[in-house]
This record gives C-alpha cells, structure tokens and sequence, in this order.
C-alpha cells in the first residue's frame, strides 16, 4: 500500500477510534488540565498550549515507536527471502487492518485484549510520569505526554503490529504519525468544532463507514500477499 493512503488510513483510525481515545485518555485529559495553575486553565486559548504540549510529546512517543517496530520489521524481512518477506508483511499488515476495522465498526473487539498485555510495562513507566506531577511549566507538560504516549492502549498496539508488517522504520513513523494526529481532535476536545466533531465520529453510520473501509484496505493487502503461502 502506498505510504500516503496507510498514512491516511492510519488517520482515519486514529479519528474514529475516537470514542475509545476518549474512554482511555478522557480522564487523564481532564486530570492535567485540573493539575494547571488557575491561570492557566481560565480560558480554553490559555489552556490550549498546555493541551498541545501534552499532545505533542503523546504523539511524538509514538512517532518513535513506530519507528522501532518498522525496524524490527525490517530486520525479520532480512532473514527470509526479500520477495517473499514483502508479501508476507502484506499478509500481516492486512490482518491488522482487518482486525482495526472490525473493532472500529463496531463488529469485534479483540484488540482490547492487547491492552493486558502492555499493563506490566505500563507499571514500570507510570511513576516516571507521577513524578512530574503537578506540571508548571511546557518542559514538564511535554515530557509528561511522551511517558502519557506508552499507556496501555488497543488501538496504539494494533497500529505498532501494523507498523512491524510495514518493514520499514521510517513508514513505521508515518503510520504512527498519522494515528496519532487522527486522535488529537478528538483529545483536545476544544472549540465548537471539535465538540461537533467527536458527536460526528460517534455515530454509528460513520463509524460503520470507517471501519468497512478499512477493511476493505485489509483485503486488498491479503489479495496481494496470499501467493506467499503458496
């Protein structure tokens, strides 16, 4: 799949995975923000650069482990042949997107399962961010939302697994990326717009939509791997 349609697919992922973002993340959102000096949280344009320095490093953290995965997919495509280890990861990715466009349309939710598996991790990375707690200044808030980024999370796992089957670090990246810009409308939850557009990525029809799509980019990507289990 060409790299700017799995960057928009991942965006789109990101975006109406929203709800679940939302259910994840929500409380967190609120909890820093209710942290900030009085100042700083009066209006929404005085607290909205605290928000985007939370979401920076959040998104920024994922950028990076992207960029690992890709390069753990890279490396395992170096130990088989090089045609066959693409349509192998094409193979991989298009069960991922399957799998994400499942849970986003609402059909399966198996994904959440892999948050499990990242709650031992998330043990040993928790108190790093309890120790920047209460943030005064950016530095802090930034810092705060890259340990923020490796919160155990369905969504971000299924995307780091898609990220693998990419093979690549920097596509990795960009897969990340665009995942992570997809849910920052719906975590700043700031604005009328915004507001309007987290009602808008609830709805059924669109999510349904969404999901079918995704799907549909997951076939197409086992379509063209399936001659490597031949």
């Amino acid at each position: 799949m060409p790299a700017d349609i799995s960057f928009f697919t991942a965006f789109v992922v990101g975006l109406l995975g929203g709800v679940h973002c939302v259910g994840m993340c929500g409380g967190i959102v609120a909890t820093l923000s209710f942290g900030l000096p009085q100042e700083a949280r009066s209006r929404w344009h005085s607290l909205l650069p605290w928000q985007l320095a939370y979401n920076s490093g959040r998104i920024l953290s994922y950028v990076v482990a992207g960029a690992l995965f890709g390069g753990i997919g890279a490396l395992a495509a170096h130990w088989i042949a090089i045609h066959e280890a693409q349509r192998l990861l094409l193979i991989a990715s298009g069960v991922m997107m399957i799998v994400i466009g499942l849970y986003l349309g609402g059909w399966w939710f198996g994904i959440l399962k892999l948050e499990h598996a990242g709650a031992k991790v998330w043990r040993w990375i928790e108190p790093l961010g309890r120790r920047l707690l209460p943030v005064r200044n950016m530095r802090q808030a930034l810092a705060l939302g890259l340990v923020w980024g490796w919160l155990p999370c369905g969504m971000v796992y299924s995307v780091l697994i898609w990220a693998i089957a990419s093979g690549d670090a920097a596509q990795g990246s960009l897969l990340m990326l665009g995942f992570g810009l997809g849910t920052l409308p719906n975590l700043l939850a700031m604005g009328l717009f915004a507001s309007q557009l987290a009602r808008w990525v609830q709805r059924l029809w669109v999510r349904r939509a969404a999901g079918g799509l995704v799907v549909a980019f997951g076939v197409i990507n086992l379509l063209r791997g399936l001659p490597a289990l031949q």
